[in-house]
């Protein structure tokens, strides 16, 4: 399954390379299991490299708001009876289980010494967020964070460590039931993908924005390492289809 968006995003760019050929504008250039991959992933889909092929010069802010449009458009039709609230870089003490740190946020501007031993990274603003409004109760007007979705269009170390850090403040702060923490990507290395997969919960599971095709790719161009990465993911469910994640949230 695909996203409905994949083909406005994925294609072929120019390369630096003085070779002339084209890369998939999700691949890395100096990987040549990524181009394999990632070429393969294209090929599936059936997007051919093409001279006059306008991809974004910046995939990623782009997958942010088609990730947020196609959440606001399923959700909504999927489930008349929730008010849904889904948006972009929208800080977490917006919502109910989070509303707390508006008031250590204001202690901690109000004292040095808290600023410099608390810091100030629990105030995250997720790349987007699904929230919940509950219409029956009057007094209750801020909205449940019911999803928090980090876009990454690749993934590298870097990217991995920084969702881990936020995705742990999240748990840590919550007061009350913790949202979906997830992860969409357009990342083709399996290995990679693996490296946010692995560990003790703090991201519920990435969501592929091309799994089907990219699940033909690995089987047809994957090295031995790259298949068993991932099957890793797949088996162990922690690498899911894109189309899986609104399902996932009408279904809670």
């Amino acid at each position: 399954m695909t996203a409905p968006f994949a083909h406005e995003l994925l294609g072929w760019r120019k390369p630096r390379q003085a070779d002339g050929r084209f890369v998939p504008n999700c691949a890395d250039s100096d990987s040549v299991q990524s181009i394999a991959l990632a070429g393969g992933m294209l090929a599936a889909l059936g997007i051919q490299a093409d001279a006059g092929q306008k991809v974004p010069t910046d995939p990623g802010p782009r997958l942010e708001e088609l990730v947020r449009s196609d959440l606001a458009d399923v959700l909504g039709s999927g489930d008349r009876n929730r008010t849904w609230d889904i948006a972009r870089g929208r800080v977490i003490a917006d919502f109910s289980q989070y509303e707390h740190l508006k008031r250590v946020d204001k202690m901690v501007q109000d004292h040095a010494e808290l600023r410099v031993t608390l810091g100030q990274d629990y105030l995250i603003k997720p790349d987007v967020t699904v929230g919940v409004v509950d219409t029956d109760n009057l007094l209750e007007s801020t909205p449940f964070l019911h999803a928090a979705v980090s876009c990454k269009w690749t993934i590298r170390s870097d990217r991995v460590q920084n969702i881990r850090h936020e995705f742990n403040q999240m748990i840590r702060h919550r007061r009350g039931r913790q949202p979906h923490l997830v992860t969409v990507t357009a990342e083709p290395l399996p290995s990679r993908i693996a490296s946010i997969t692995r560990g003790t919960g703090e991201i519920d599971a990435v969501y592929h924005i091309a799994f089907d095709a990219l699940d033909q790719s690995v089987r047809d161009n994957g090295n031995p390492a790259q298949k068993a990465a991932w099957n890793e993911c797949v088996q162990q469910r922690r690498l899911l289809s894109y189309r899986t994640l609104s399902e996932t949230l009408l279904r809670w």
